[in-house]
C-alpha cells in the first residue's frame, strides 16, 4: 500500500476513533456553544502556532458562526518568525495582555488549542477564562499531553484548565508516519481538529433548530446574494470582533 493510502487510513482511522469515543464531548461543546451563541454570547477561539490554523478554521467562512471571535497576536503565529513564536507560547503572564484587547466574560465560550498542551499561553488563557466565568474547551491530544509535563508557571497542562476537552486522539508528536531512518511525517492534528471543530459548528445550528431559533451564519461571498447577507453581519459586528 502506498503511503498516500497509509495517510489516509490513518486519518480515516483516527476520525472514526473520535465520534466512536467522544461523541458525548463533541455533544456537550455543541451545546454550550448553541447556548452562548442563542444568549448573544461570544465564541473565542485561541491557538499558537499551528493551533492558530485551528483558530482560523471556523472564523468568517462560508458556513461558518457569524460571533465568532479569534484571539490573535502575531508573535504566537507562524508568519513573522515561526521559530520565534515557538519560543513566545512558552512565555508565562502573555494572557492578561491578550485579554485587554479581548473582553471573555461569563457566558462566552474559549476553544483554546494546543496539540501538546504544555506551553504556556493557551494554558494561561484558558485559566483565566475560567476565573472569569467563561466556559473553556480544550482541543488537544491526551496521548501527547498525558506523557509530557507542563512548560508553564501553573504548572499545569491545557487538559488540566478546561472545564472540557476534546481529544484529536493523535499519537505523541503528532506526525503519524514513519519515513527515512525512522523520521516521522504525516501530522494528524490539524485534519481531524478542523473535522472536529465543523462538526461542533453543525450540531449548534441544528440544536437551534430543535429548539425554534436561528443562529447566525456566514453565507459564501461568492454565490449570489451571499455578500447582501453577509454585509447585514458585518455592519452589526464591525468593532466588536477586531478580525473583523
Amino acid at each position: 500500500m502506498s503511503v498516500l493510502h497509509r495517510y489516509f487510513d490513518n486519518l480515516s482511522s483516527l476520525l472514526h476513533t473520535v465520534i466512536t469515543r467522544q461523541e458525548a464531548a463533541l455533544e456537550t461543546a455543541a451545546q454550550k456553544i448553541a447556548q452562548c451563541q442563542l444568549n448573544g454570547g461570544m465564541l473565542y477561539t485561541f491557538g499558537t502556532g499551528h493551533g492558530h490554523l485551528l483558530a482560523l478554521e471556523i472564523f468568517y467562512r462560508a458556513g461558518g458562526l457569524v460571533r465568532i471571535c479569534p484571539i490573535l497576536d502575531e508573535k504566537l503565529m507562524l508568519h513573522l518568525s515561526a521559530s520565534e513564536s515557538s519560543q513566545w507560547e512558552r512565555k508565562d503572564d502573555l494572557a492578561d495582555a491578550l485579554l485587554e484587547k479581548y473582553p471573555v466574560k461569563a457566558g462566552d465560550v474559549l476553544i483554546s488549542i494546543s496539540n501538546s498542551g504544555r506551553n504556556a499561553v493557551p494554558v494561561e488563557l484558558a485559566q483565566k477564562c475560567r476565573e472569569r466565568g467563561a466556559y473553556v474547551i480544550a482541543l488537544t491530544s491526551m496521548k501527547h499531553s498525558s506523557a509530557v509535563s507542563p512548560r508553564n508557571g501553573l504548572g499545569l497542562r491545557l487538559f488540566e484548565a478546561a472545564d472540557l476537552v476534546l481529544d484529536n486522539e493523535g499519537i505523541l508528536g503528532d506526525a503519524s508516519m514513519e519515513g527515512a531512518g525512522g523520521r516521522m511525517v504525516g501530522p494528524t492534528s490539524t485534519a481531524v481538529g478542523a473535522a472536529i471543530l465543523q462538526s461542533i459548528v453543525c450540531r449548534a445550528e441544528e440544536i437551534a433548530r430543535e429548539q425554534g431559533k436561528e443562529i447566525e451564519f456566514f453565507a459564501s461571498a461568492n454565490i449570489d446574494g451571499g455578500d447582501e447577507i453577509n454585509n447585514r453581519y458585518l455592519a452589526k459586528y464591525l468593532g466588536k470582533i477586531p478580525a473583523l
